[in-house]
């Protein structure tokens, strides 16, 4: 199933949802740094996203150093930020809000 692109309002209304995702200029992405204690967190934190994001069927472009997790999220397909780059992103939070972040 094709997920629908979201509208600015809607991206907006979804943004306010959130702590610390920044949405770029064209509205088609949003991203965020995630920073743990250490490698270990970090890459828990990755394993535990990652899991998530298989089962949406619905992967992150992500850069890791050290305790550092550089994430951006859109829909490849949709051509910008579609409801899945929200549920991803709040599954995020979730997984490092366990790790204390």
């Amino acid at each position: 199933m094709k997920m629908e692109r979201l509208e600015r309002a809607t991206i907006e209304a979804e943004m306010a949802g959130l702590t610390g995702w920044a949405l770029n200029d064209a509205a088609s992405s949003i991203s965020k740094t995630f920073k743990f204690a250490n490698f270990v967190e970090a890459f828990g934190f990755m394993t535990e996203a990652a899991i998530r994001a298989e089962k949406l069927n619905h992967h992150p472009e992500w850069f890791n150093v050290y305790s550092r997790v550089d994430v951006t999220l859109n829909t490849h397909d949709a051509g910008g930020l579609t409801e899945l780059d929200f549920k991803l992103a709040k599954a995020m939070d979730k997984a490092a809000a366990r790790r204390g972040v």
